[in-house]
């Protein structure tokens, strides 16, 4: 059986810690994360709603790795996942100019305008559900993530590999504070 006493850091709090390790004492967070019998995981290939093909495979590609990596679940087919991820891309953004550089002229026209910072938008929904009781766990509809590029130094795949990291974030976060 495991007594945890009150300590400050002082003297004593390596030793204490060092006695708590050895004495086989597990000490965590409850609360949120998954459901004890979700272990396994099925990653749908998000509809596509966009003109820009290949971000269903770069979404699936990500989240697959995140919810195996920071989720630790195993991956499975769809009939015998404990758990489902799908969703939508609805909105794809690639070259959002947001930062300007200009020079004026007399009467206030500008002379030359200079983009200086680009963003990409995606919007997406997810949804991911719990197979064996058929609720759904998390969901998110019109999440929309933005990664940003600098023209002419980075291309706008930079942009987008920052915000499918968003996702995957958002994703991985919802999913362990809202069980």
């Amino acid at each position: 059986m495991c007594h945890l006493r009150p300590f400050h850091l002082g003297r004593g709090f390596l030793p204490s810690l060092s006695a708590l390790a050895l004495s086989g004492c597990l000490y965590g967070f409850a609360g949120g994360g998954l459901p004890s019998d979700i272990k396994t995981v099925a990653v749908l290939p998000f509809d596509n709603l966009t003109p820009e093909p290949t971000l269903t495979q770069e979404i699936s590609d990500k989240v697959r790795e995140a919810v195996q990596g920071r989720l630790g679940l195993r991956q499975a087919g769809e009939a015998s996942a404990d758990a489902i991820v799908r969703g939508s891309i609805t909105r794809y953004e690639p070259d959002l100019p947001v930062a300007y550089t200009g020079t004026t002229v007399a009467q206030g026209q500008p002379d030359s305008i200079d983009v200086t910072k680009r963003l990409v938008q995606i919007t997406v929904s997810v949804e991911i559900l719990d197979q064996h009781r058929g609720k759904t766990l998390w969901q998110a509809s019109g999440l929309t993530l933005e990664g940003d590029y600098a023209p002419g130094s980075e291309t706008e795949k930079d942009g987008r590999e920052k915000a499918l990291d968003k996702l995957v974030t958002n994703i991985v976060d919802g999913a362990q504070s809202q069980w």
